[in-house]
């Protein structure tokens, strides 16, 4: 397995959709693919980095089984791929990322290079990137009539502009790191 090669779950009760991620993805990383829920909690274990987990599924739904990936501690990425149109309960959920369907190779290749990234980040800055994920996802769907009267989605947005300070401070702290790598190097090297 390469430095960049990830193990992937690709769960959902589709089988010619799950098949179809799973192809694509398979190129570049090491995949696994389960037709459901239940499925998906065999397969799912701490050698997972990321799980495309669709919501509606007939045995366990994608909202439980992302609530049971997270009692059992599984450090993984969640990103969840669903032709649900998100609503309020998003906010209280504990993915990483939100695709609706229909997607395509490149959202998913997208996807998999920000769970990636993600990895380096402290704990502040994970919330943070997953709840502007969030944010973007619901203010993408609903008006800005339902978003100004909805408790959830106005605690968050607080909670964003809280976090945001913090994570421009580490993003800064980044990009000071990365400059200072090249400042060792004469120009011209």
């Amino acid at each position: 397995m390469t430095d960049d090669e990830q193990t992937i779950l690709v769960v959902d009760d589709e089988t010619d959709i799950a098949d179809l991620y799973s192809t694509w993805l398979s190129i570049d990383h090491d995949v696994r693919t389960a037709y459901g829920g239940e499925e998906a909690l065999e397969r799912v274990d701490e050698t997972v980095d990321i799980v495309f987990l669709d919501r509606q599924m007939p045995d366990y739904s994608g909202d439980e089984v992302l609530e049971i990936i997270r009692e059992r501690e599984i450090d993984c990425r969640v990103v969840m791929v669903t032709a649900v149109d998100p609503d309020f309960d998003i906010v209280s959920m504990d993915f990483d990322d939100y695709l609706t369907k229909p997607v395509m190779h490149d959202d998913l290749s997208e996807s998999v290079a920000s769970m990636r990234e993600r990895d380096n980040y402290n704990d502040t800055l994970q919330e943070y990137y997953a709840l502007t994920s969030k944010k973007a996802t619901l203010e993408a769907e609903k008006t800005p009539s339902e978003l100004q009267n909805n408790e959830e989605y106005q605690e968050m947005v607080e909670r964003v502009d809280s976090l945001a300070e913090k994570a421009d401070a580490a993003v800064a702290e980044f990009d000071d790191d990365f400059e200072m790598l090249f400042q060792d190097f004469p120009d011209g090297e």
